[in-house]
């Protein structure tokens, strides 16, 4: 029988790996050295080259949607995969496979030297894993929370995960929701270089004020458990409800991001003590690991801690080396080429990155005016209303009809995007150009008794 997880590469975190107990002798961290270490591995300093995508999809059997996937149908695809590479564990252009915790699956790309290579590799790998489970009956659903009335429950029982649903069940039901009811598509690029037009400071500051017109643009989840929610992005909102300390963006006028980040990482609530086999993971109660550092929990936290302690964190732009954008929900088909493409196009090209600076200005502007002490993303005004009305919103709207043609300027100087330029024309003309979002089509189906977005998404 196939591993619930699959070994996974460069963009996903080894935030499912069991690990041994701190060995007797080892050095406890210092506050300092905490923040001297995250700062050098979350930012690495150089030129954009890299691109990575992490695609997210739900698992319904065509016979009966509605009911929970029988275990080994997923296992027998799994299976049947054309795994290789040096470890046996890759598709055939590179790309790694996770089971996540209501039993989602997600591909995630090898890092590529542009953003052509990374689609067409990503592409490749897409088709084998469809492939695979169309074979069994089973479909791949591109959507930002599960739109059926079926029940969720946690198909893994790794004490990392048994940790978290503990961890968030005290708070509410948004935890278990997030767990084992949402899918997303996450870009990561490179976080940029000491100074110029690619200088980390502008491209950290740039990827946040993107975020409502990315939420906006891409919005795919208005329903849950079978109902709508009011929302255009459900998964957007029930992020935005959970833990602060771990979903938040960090302070936003902290003038250094690496600074800021470090200081988040150690404020954050530790969700998970990793522990000897048999033990559980759970972590006491309002432990931040700054707390933790000082002596408050039932030993001195190592390097290893504090890794793993930043891939308990989720907020909407995660730095781990390079930049990880985690606000987008999934989308139907191959949606989550427009993306890449637009997120890609809008960070890497300097002409494009102005564009979309000045076009976003407004939106920080509305943020801004809710004072220093005002709520951040993802809780602000402008990502509360990107999630509810997406770009029904006039002034959602205008940024993000900017920010694609600023995409669409820039895919045109970039050699063989051609494909990718036409994409990102057609998704703007559907959607933003008529005030909508994919979550439109699963409202209007909804509505018409079809119910064919994206549930009965075609198999290859």
């Amino acid at each position: 029988m196939v591993s619930p997880v699959i070994p996974i590469s460069h963009t996903t975190p080894p935030d499912r790996q069991s690990a041994p107990a701190p060995p007797p002798g080892v050095t406890p961290l210092t506050e300092s050295g905490a923040r001297s270490h995250v700062s050098g591995v979350c930012f690495k300093i150089g030129p954009p080259r890299l691109v990575g995508v992490e695609v997210e999809w739900f698992v319904h059997d065509d016979r009966c949607p509605t009911r929970p996937v029988r275990p080994e149908l997923l296992h027998a695809a799994l299976e049947s995969l054309p795994l290789g590479g040096a470890d046996g564990t890759s598709l055939p252009s590179g790309s790694r496979l996770t089971l996540e915790p209501g039993g989602q699956v997600e591909l995630s790309s090898p890092p590529a030297t542009g953003l052509v290579a990374c689609v067409d590799d990503t592409r490749r790998d897409l088709t084998a894993l469809r492939a695979a489970f169309a074979a069994q009956g089973l479909r791949l659903t591109g959507t930002g929370t599960d739109p059926l009335a079926r029940p969720r429950r946690m198909v893994l029982d790794h004490p990392r995960y048994l940790a978290m649903e503990r961890f968030f069940d005290s708070a509410g039901p948004w935890g278990r929701i997030m767990m084992t009811g949402t899918a997303s598509v996450q870009v990561c690029l490179d976080a940029g270089d000491a100074g110029g037009p690619h200088a980390v400071d502008r491209r950290w500051q740039l990827v946040h004020r993107l975020g409502p017109v990315l939420i906006a643009a891409f919005a795919n989840s208005p329903l849950l458990d079978g109902r709508p929610t009011g929302h255009r992005s459900t998964r957007q909102t029930v992020w935005s409800r959970m833990d602060p300390t771990r979903t938040l963006a960090p302070e936003p006028d902290h003038g250094d991001p690496r600074e800021a980040w470090a200081q988040y990482v150690l404020d954050a609530e530790v969700l998970c003590v990793q522990r000897p086999e048999g033990l559980p993971w759970t972590a006491p109660p309002g432990l931040t690991f700054r707390d933790w550092i000082r002596g408050a929990g039932e030993r001195p936290p190592t390097l290893a801690d504090l890794d793993y302690h930043r891939t308990t964190l989720f907020p909407p732009v995660r730095p781990r080396g390079h930049l990880e954008l985690r606000m987008i929900d999934a989308q139907p088909g191959d949606g989550w080429m427009v993306v890449a493409a637009l997120v890609t196009s809008l960070l890497d090209d300097p002409l494009a990155a102005d564009t979309a600076l000045a076009a976003l200005e407004p939106l920080d502007s509305t943020d801004r005016k809710q004072g220093a002490d005002g709520p951040r993303a993802p809780r602000s005004e402008v990502w509360r209303r990107a999630a509810t009305l997406a770009v029904a919103d006039p002034e959602l709207r205008r940024a993000t009809l900017t920010c694609f043609a600023a995409a669409d300027a820039a895919l045109g100087r970039l050699p063989g995007a051609g494909r990718l330029r036409t994409a990102v024309a057609e998704f703007a003309e559907r959607y933003p150009a008529r005030g909508r979002c994919p979550a439109d089509e699963q409202l209007d189906a909804l509505r018409s008794g079809t119910r064919r977005t994206p549930t009965e998404e075609a198999a290859p």
